[in-house]
């Protein structure tokens, strides 16, 4: 981008909130569409709450979110389902507008439950059983089919520091980070102010021996959640990051890419508030802000895809915690969803027991990612089976009807 061009769109005026009234489709030629990597597999169980489902309370002693109707309880969605309450001013209103919906049991079928082995696998959109390319990312393939065909010009762009897997390819890709990390170390004043208690008695060296082990422990975990993020950005702050992104988007990019990170939640997850509830308020504070900031002409041609990796244990663990999962929950927001999917919870489902659960541990995957996005894409850019499984190969589409 030229300078003065920059400059143009950092000056630009905030525009009004996205309106209430439903949207028609976007068009090929005008579509935008942008993925947000939610890094480190956020727990969808308390994102998407199957309020219906006795299973899912007695599995989540500690942090499950209470049923609609309850103090600090879940956001009815319809008679399954709640949205966590954190999202009460930013997704519910959209939702409620027909702006949002969500997608149950979506995922890969990648079944290592490893970050970096999946995170790479849902970036490179290619068969699981053939070699991985690392060069061809499933939104370059994408950028390159568009350029080719319905569209006559498109510029994709990730809004990271360095271009991620899903953008890589022949056709040109810009990378842009809007924001550094916001990570606080772990804070050592009330561990100082115990053991002071207890100096020059007995007890001295088992409790600085104790909270050396605990130390530890949590430094070790803490690497692994980081680690899990890849050096994407946090939730907080991710408000004002999605507005820079949308004035962007808005005038000169067509295809978007941003990751944040902070979702490994194996111990101290929280239920209504807590740790994970901040996350979900920051983040729905962020995709609120961006269609506020596209304005309402631009946000009827834009979709949002809100993915991660995976999702997380069904029951808590023994640190009111999750661990890694499989099947997780995907948000589609977007000015232009159709009457079918707007405000709904769309896609295949089925009751959450003990027996219909993942290997008795985990969400399943009913909604395969890519067939989901294939049939996306077919709805958004009207793209031919042959010009679908150019980004896709030898996957048929799942129609949901999204747009």
């Amino acid at each position: 981008m030229q300078r003065r061009e920059i400059l143009k769109l950092a000056a630009a005026a905030p525009f009004a909130s996205a309106a209430a009234k439903v949207m028609a489709a976007p068009s090929a030629e005008g579509a935008k569409l942008l993925v947000v990597f939610l890094r480190g597999a956020y727990d969808c169980s308390n994102l998407l709450v199957p309020t219906s489902s006795d299973f899912y309370y007695a599995s989540r002693p500690n942090i499950a979110i209470a049923r609609p109707g309850t103090p600090n309880g879940a956001l009815p969605l319809d008679g399954n389902w709640g949205l966590h309450p954190a999202l009460a001013q930013s997704v519910m209103p959209m939702f409620q507008q027909k702006q949002a919906s969500f997608i149950a049991f979506a995922g890969t079928d990648d079944l290592t439950r490893s970050h970096f082995e999946t995170q790479d696998s849902i970036e490179l959109g290619q068969a699981l059983d053939k070699r991985r390319d690392y060069r061809s990312g499933f939104l370059n393939r994408l950028a390159s089919v568009l350029g080719a065909g319905p569209v006559t010009d498109v510029s994709p762009i990730a809004f990271t520091d360095q271009l991620p897997i899903s953008m890589r390819g022949s056709a040109k890709a810009a990378n842009m980070a809007l924001a550094g990390n916001a990570r606080s170390g772990i804070d050592a004043r009330q561990s100082q102010v115990i053991a002071s208690m207890y100096r020059n008695t007995a007890l001295a060296q088992p409790v600085a021996e104790g909270f050396q082990v605990r130390d530890e422990v949590m430094r070790a975990v803490q690497a692994e959640m980081d680690a899990a993020s890849r050096n994407a950005m946090s939730a907080k702050g991710f408000e004002l990051v999605a507005r820079r992104m949308a004035l962007l988007m808005r005038d000169r990019f067509d295809l978007g890419f941003v990751d944040v990170g902070g979702w490994d939640t194996h111990v101290g997850q929280g239920g209504a508030t807590g740790y994970l509830a901040n996350r979900f308020e920051e983040l729905g504070r962020g995709v609120a802000g961006f269609a506020q900031e596209m304005g309402d002409d631009a946000w009827r041609q834009t979709v949002v895809v809100v993915i991660s990796e995976f999702g997380r244990t069904f029951r808590e663990n023994g640190n009111r915690g999750t661990d890694h999962g499989h099947g997780t929950v995907y948000w589609v927001l977007g000015g232009g969803l159709s009457a079918q999917a707007g405000g709904r919870v769309v896609g295949e489902q089925q009751a959450l027991t003990q027996a219909t659960l993942f290997q008795n541990r985990d969400y399943p995957v009913l909604n395969e990612y890519r067939a989901v996005f294939g049939g996306l894409f077919q709805r958004m850019y009207g793209l031919s089976p042959a010009q679908l499984g150019r980004v896709f190969d030898g996957v048929a589409p799942k129609d949901l009807g999204l747009v």
